[in-house]
């Protein structure tokens, strides 16, 4: 802790501060407060009630007027601070408002009705987590579901993934045939091809076989991908080529020389890709709403438009389920973050 606090304060010119040293914490400072203020607004904004969420100008933490019961109403009335011409501050709570003028009254002494002006007025404010916003979607609406689809989708897809990449992976870097190179230049210009172009014979093939409205529709298509043969065919180009004709001459078969010595030694490149994939899944939006239509076999990113109806849009239900698909990515790169670095480098190497 000592020597990151000591590389954190440390200063070009020694006690006083040089000119570098303010821009380089000003480009910190700034960098900072753009890359994880986005993520700390919407955390803060998906305990907001929907009334919280409509104010402006908006607040970081949910905020809320302060209610209190009065003796002789029905509901508890929201509480304001008003400043009076004489400069002293009452506590009054509103009974009704009528344009700029509201009906106030003491809450120690209901029986007085006080006419203020709206603008020498001020919420008292509290802050408050609208922890319903997360309650209702995950036991009332189906959530639960849409999180399990989710985890299928994300998990058998990225097993398939990288079985199938890496198998193609080491095909085309340890095995020398005719055509070797214009296969991989293939396969790495299918990279050029949007998925936007390839929906409908996507869509039609699907139909064909019957896995329309199917978990499955949704992972097979999508299982091989060209970033990842190309990723895992530049890393097994590291592994010597000996190893593999030391262990043909054991009397190893083709199955086991992939299975009990590529694969171990692709192991980084293996999680960089595993990283890729589930973040690739996890978030695809276009490819299941297109191929689901049934909310019993909805993902999450498809169960989130169901709070984006036609006429209202339940904000604060999305914003919270949003926070809940960010959870699963975000675990991921801090538990598996050390291979993506080692896993890239490694497949440049050779």
């Amino acid at each position: 802790m000592n020597r990151a606090a000591a590389f954190l304060l440390r200063r070009r010119g020694g006690r006083g501060w040089h000119w570098t040293d303010v821009v380089t914490w000003i480009w910190l400072i700034g960098g900072i407060v753009m890359m994880f203020g986005p993520a700390v607004w919407l955390v803060g904004s998906s305990f907001k009630s929907p009334a919280a969420l409509s104010e402006f100008p908006p607040t970081i933490l949910p905020m809320v007027t302060q209610e209190v019961q009065v003796p002789g109403y029905d509901k508890p009335l929201p509480l304001y601070k008003v400043t009076g011409e004489d400069g002293k501050t009452r506590v009054l709570a509103e009974v009704r408002r009528i344009g700029i003028i509201a009906q106030m009254v003491d809450p120690q002494d209901p029986t007085e009705k006080i006419k203020v002006n709206i603008s020498i007025r001020e919420p008292k404010r509290e802050v408050h987590f609208a922890l319903d916003n997360y309650v209702t979607p995950l036991e009332k609406n189906d959530f639960l579901l849409y999180l399990r689809n989710s985890v299928f989708v994300t998990v058998m897809a990225t097993l398939i993934t990288l079985i199938t990449n890496s198998m193609a992976a080491f095909a085309l870097s340890k095995y020398q045939f005719t055509g070797r190179s214009a296969v991989m230049l293939l396969i790495v210009a299918t990279l050029m091809v949007p998925l936007s172009v390839i929906l409908v014979p996507l869509y039609s093939v699907i139909s064909a076989v019957g896995l329309f409205n199917s978990l499955w529709g949704v992972i097979l298509p999508t299982v091989a991908t060209p970033t990842g043969v190309f990723m895992l065919r530049q890393y097994m180009l590291t592994i010597p080529d000996e190893l593999v004709a030391a262990a043909r001459m054991d009397k190893a078969s083709e199955w086991q020389i992939y299975w009990r010595i590529i694969l171990p030694l692709t192991a980084p490149a293996l999680a960089v890709l595993a990283i890729f994939s589930v973040v690739w899944r996890w978030n695809d939006f276009l490819w299941p709403l297109i191929v689901l239509s049934r909310k019993e076999v909805y993902t999450l990113q498809v169960g989130l438009n169901v709070y984006a109806g036609q006429l209202n849009v339940q904000w604060h239900y999305i914003l919270a389920m949003t926070v809940v698909t960010m959870i699963p990515v975000v675990l991921v790169f801090v538990f598996l973050q050390r291979f993506i670095t080692a896993g890239i480098a490694g497949t440049g190497l050779k």
